[in-house]
């Protein structure tokens, strides 16, 4: 990572700015912290997300104790220059409670709201179902027949979405559509390929047909 060039930014009178954490998988904003320069400084040498904490009044690494670190990707400001936005891919549940994400608490408003981060969420969850017992898990159970029975099962569901299209089925075509998204998504985990790795092809294509 390089360095980061502190002069864009404007901290508070302590010395501090605001850091608003987010999954880059899924989009979920995961917690908000406080950085310094050093930390900021830290986190541009290590990669690691290292932050300054207000009630210990010290420098921490995110995760050194509980193995929970996140890896920043990058790192983005507002437009004022007083707020930072860390892309991360984090190793472990950012909350101390054991919560994926500090929000996870509604306190106003429509419940689950965020659906556009959900295949990134379900591609956590396929990644923590794949090392459950074949009994217990559809998931590890198709894993564990082989590449072969997962390319099986993607060709018979992109031919029955191709279907429900040609036929105008919209419950059909739900249904299937959400069939293929699945198994496309136990096939990335088969093959190595990670679901920001096709989102990201997605987004090269998208970046050259726009000319940029």
């Amino acid at each position: 990572m390089s360095d980061i060039d502190i002069r864009l930014l404007k901290f508070d009178e302590k010395g501090l700015i605001p850091i608003v954490v987010q999954d880059s998988t899924s989009a979920e904003v995961l917690m908000t912290a406080w950085a310094n320069e050093e930390s900021l400084k830290l986190t541009a040498n290590s990669g690691k997300l290292t932050l300054w904490s207000r009630s210990r009044k010290e420098i921490w690494e995110k995760g050194l104790t509980s193995g929970n670190m996140m890896k920043v990707l990058e790192l983005r400001i507002d437009c004022d220059g007083d707020t930072l936005l860390a892309i991360v891919e984090p190793s472990g549940p950012a909350c101390h409670t054991g919560k994926r994400t500090c929000f996870y608490r509604s306190l106003w408003g429509t419940e689950n709201s965020t659906e556009s981060t959900f295949l990134g969420r379900l591609w956590y969850y396929l990644n923590e179902r794949k090392l459950k017992s074949a009994e217990e898990s559809y998931t590890a159970r198709l894993l564990a027949k082989g590449r072969s029975r997962v390319a099986q099962k993607v060709g018979e569901e992109g031919v029955e979405t191709a279907i429900a299209v040609a036929t105008g089925d919209k419950d059909s075509f739900r249904y299937e559509a959400a069939d293929l998204l699945y198994h496309l998504m136990v096939a990335c985990i088969s093959t190595g390929v990670s679901f920001n790795e096709v989102t990201k092809e997605l987004e090269l294509r998208h970046r050259k047909d726009n000319g940029q």
